[in-house]
């Protein structure tokens, strides 16, 4: 049974962070992280998006595409195979900020990340196969069902399936804890998420975003 369940859409740089951080402690403690998937695109098809802001509605739908295709390999690979995947292209568009292509081109680009990274290329043919657009959308719905809907991402899920299961958005960092600091600030979460009544701790303040 995972420690942890982590809904990520691959093009949130928020969730990629705490995504490092969650790899961090995993190894440390040889926790197991189950990676699941929630759609920006689809959390905000109702909402819709503001004038203009035309980046973050073709970022959304490249996390889409890119989720298919994290389906896709979990079909054909289980879990290890979606956090290669997700490692792939977090990398590339967060750290390397490599986004060339991704909205002319978005079979091209994914494509070239899996090959790079030694992954199987085939998994790219699914990035429009509305077959895992269905396991997209379940995994969206149940990630909201336990969080309430005015949230993002990341989703995480702190012992699923125990008595004791929390979910809640967040943590959002813009750096990576590592070592030490990086377990401190997990057994922290999890006491916050695990805590029964607790709804809310936030503060809207963020620091700039840091890959390293």
């Amino acid at each position: 049974m995972a420690d942890l369940e982590f809904f990520f859409d691959p093009g949130c740089p928020w969730a990629w962070v705490t995504s490092r951080w969650a790899t961090e402690v995993s190894n440390l403690r040889k926790y197991e992280v189950r990676w699941r998937f929630i759609s920006l695109s689809m959390i905000n098809a109702d909402k819709g998006y503001k004038p203009g802001d035309d980046y973050h509605k073709m970022i959304h739908s490249f996390g889409l595409k890119a989720l298919r295709v994290a389906s896709a390999a979990r079909a054909a690979a289980g879990n290890d195979a979606v956090a290669k995947f997700y490692t792939a292209i977090g990398t590339t568009i967060h750290v390397e900020k490599n986004r060339e292509g991704i909205d002319t081109d978005a079979h091209k680009f994914l494509s070239d990340v899996l090959q790079r990274h030694s992954l199987p290329v085939e998994w790219a043919n699914s990035f429009e196969d509305e077959s895992h657009t269905a396991v997209i959308r379940e995994e969206t719905d149940l990630a909201l069902s336990r969080t309430g809907k005015d949230v993002g991402t990341p989703i995480l899920t702190f012992k699923p399936g125990q008595p004791n299961e929390g979910s809640f958005f967040g943590p959002v960092i813009s750096k990576t804890p590592r070592g030490e600091q990086a377990v401190k600030l997990w057994e922290a979460v999890e006491l916050i998420a695990t805590t029964s009544g607790l709804a809310e701790l936030k503060r809207s303040l963020r620091a700039p975003l840091d890959f390293s």
